[in-house]
C-alpha cells in the first residue's frame, strides 16, 4: 500500500513576539523585546506550507496555541476578570505573562514525537506530546498539542495518542526535533533514531557545561517502550555536549534525515564512529550518511544559517531536495557547501531556499515548523480532512490571518486586553475552518 510522509506546519499565533526566553536558543536571545509582525510571520509560514504542496509534498496544518494562557497565570495567584489578570501580571511580573503569551507551539517539530505503524508492534501510529519542561514558556503546552493531535488522528483504529512523560528534567522530552525515522521507503519498516542530551541515571556520562542539555535517554527510551518499538529498530546516541554549548540546543539543529539519507555535522555525537556504526548495521538498506566536515562548515556557521533544521523532502521524481532557509543563501560558506559540493557529489540533488525570517528571528527554521508523520493511503484517508492544505484552504487561512492577525506587537501590546478577544475570536473561527472541533480552554469554560 502506498505510504506518504506528511508535514503537518504549525501556523504562527497571533501572539507571534521576541520575548527572548529559550536560553541556549542564540538567536532567541540575540532578538530579543525586538518588534514583531505576527502577520507576516503566520504569512510566510502559509507560503512555506503551500510551496511544497506545489512540489507534490502532502502537507497538513497544526492550529495554534490560545495565547495568554490564561488558566496558567490563574493557577500563578492572578484573579479577578481576564483584563485585570492581563493587568496584574504586566505589573508585577512581566517575565510570566511574557511566557503565558509565547506562540512557541508554532515548532511543531516539538510537538510530538510519532512512530509510524509499520515500525510499531500492534500497527498503529503512535503519538506522544512532548513534555517541553525544560523552559516554562513550552512546558504549558502539551494538553492543548494532545487536544488538536486527537482531533485531527481521531480514528482509534489506526491513531494511539499517549499522554506526555511526567514532568522533571530526568524525562526532559523536546519531541521530533531528537527524533529522525530513517527508511528504504515510507511504507518500509523503519530505523527509529532518537538523540538526547544527557543520561540522567548516569551522572558520570558527559553533559554540557554553559546551556541545559534538554533531551534525556530516559525521555527518549521511555518513548520507544510507549510506541511499541523494537530495540533492533531504534538507534540511541548522544549529542555532543560542546555543540549544546554553542546553540545546538535540539539535535535538528544539526541533523535532518529523509527516508535513507542522513545528513549531520561532524560533531554531532560523543561518539560518532558507534553512531555511524550502528546506524549502517541496523538499517535495513543502503543507508546514505552525508557528513559535514568542520572544514566545510563550521558548527558557529551551521548555527547562524540553520543549514541542518532545513527539511530534506522526496521530490515527485524520487530525488531528495533540501527546503532550506534563505539564511543559508546569505551565509557565503554555507551557500558556497550547497551549491557546490552537497548537491553535486551526494544524493541530495537540489535545494530551495525559503524567506521564514520571522521565525529564524526567534530560533526556528523551516525544520522546525513542521512535524512529520508518515501515514498509508488508508491512515491519510481516514484522519481529519480539514486539515489537510488546499487551495481553498491556503486562501481561507491568508483571509483569517487578515482578520485576526496584527501587523506588529511590541512588549507593550501584551498588556492590551483587547488581544485577548482578537486571539479567541480568531481561534474560535479557525476551529471552523479546520473543521477541529472544541480543543482551547475558552471553549470548553
Amino acid at each position: 500500500m502506498k505510504s506518504y510522509e506528511v508535514n503537518f506546519d504549525g501556523l504562527v499565533g497571533q501572539t507571534h513576539n521576541y520575548a527572548g526566553l529559550s536560553s541556549g536558543n542564540i538567536a532567541s536571545t540575540k532578538n530579543a523585546l525586538d518588534k514583531s509582525y505576527p502577520k507576516k510571520a503566520v504569512k510566510q509560514g502559509l507560503d512555506k506550507m503551500k510551496y511544497l504542496r506545489d512540489l507534490g509534498i502532502q502537507q497538513g496544518v497544526l492550529a495554534p496555541q490560545q495565547r495568554p494562557d490564561l488558566t496558567t497565570l490563574k493557577k500563578l495567584g492572578f484573579s479577578g476578570s481576564d483584563a485585570q489578570i492581563i493587568e496584574k501580571a504586566y505589573k508585577q511580573a512581566p517575565h510570566l505573562l511574557n511566557a503565558c503569551y509565547s506562540a512557541s507551539a508554532m515548532w511543531t517539530a516539538n510537538a510530538a514525537t510519532v512512530s509510524p505503524s509499520k515500525d510499531t508492534k500492534d500497527a498503529r501510529v503512535h503519538f506522544t506530546p512532548a513534555n517541553l519542561i525544560n523552559k516554562f514558556h513550552r512546558s504549558i503546552e502539551p494538553q492543548v498539542t494532545g487536544n488538536i493531535l486527537k482531533a485531527i488522528f481521531n480514528d482509534e483504529r489506526y491513531f494511539t495518542h499517549h499522554e506526555a512523560l511526567p514532568a522533571g528534567n530526568y524525562f526532559g522530552d523536546e519531541g521530533a526535533a531528537n527524533h529522525t525515522r530513517l527508511c528504504e521507503d515510507y511504507h518500509f519498516e523503519g530505523l527509529e533514531f532518537f538523540v538526547y542530551g544527557r543520561f540522567y541515571n548516569d551522572q558520570q556520562k558527559p553533559k554540557p557545561s554553559i546551556y541545559e542539555a534538554r533531551q534525556s535517554l530516559e525521555a527518549s527510551k521511555a518513548i520507544a517502550r510507549l510506541h511499541n518499538l523494537s530495540e533492533e529498530n531504534c538507534v540511541f546516541a548522544q549529542q555532543n555536549p560542546d555543540v549544546i554549548d554553542k546553540g545546538v540546543f535540539h539535535n535538528d539543529v544539526i541533523g535532518v534525515g529523509n527516508k535513507d539519507v542522513y545528513f549531520f555535522h561532524e560533531d554531532s555525537f560523543v561518539d560518532l564512529n558507534r553512531t555511524k556504526e550502528e546506524l549502517n548495521s541496523k538499517f535495513k538498506g543502503d543507508l546514505k550518511l552525508i557528513m559535514v566536515s568542520k572544514d566545510d562548515v563550521c558548527v558557529e556557521d551551521a548555527v547562524s544559517s540553520y543549514l541542518f533544521n532545513s527539511q530534506l523532502v522526496t521530490l515527485k521524481d524520487g530525488s531528495q531536495c533540501l527546503i532550506a532557509p534563505t539564511e543559508c543563501q546569505n551565509n557565503k560558506n554555507v551557500f558556497n557547501y550547497i551549491e557546490n559540493k552537497l548537491i553535486k557529489e551526494s544524493a541530495i540533488k537540489s535545494a530551495h531556499y525559503m524567506d521564514v525570517t520571522q521565525s529564524m528571528k526567534n530560533g526556528g527554521g523551516p525544520a522546525c515548523l513542521r512535524l512529520r508523520v508518515a501515514l498509508t493511503q488508508l491512515e491519510l484517508d481516514s484522519l481529519n480532512q480539514g486539515v489537510l492544505l488546499t487551495d481553498e484552504l491556503y486562501h481561507n487561512l491568508h483571509k483569517w490571518a487578515d482578520k485576526y492577525y496584527r501587523d506588529e506587537l511590541s512588549q507593550k501590546d501584551l498588556s492590551d486586553p483587547k488581544l485577548i478577544t482578537e486571539v479567541q475570536e480568531g481561534l474560535d473561527a479557525l476551529t471552523k475552518i479546520l473543521n477541529i472541533g472544541s480543543v482551547y480552554p475558552f471553549q470548553m469554560n
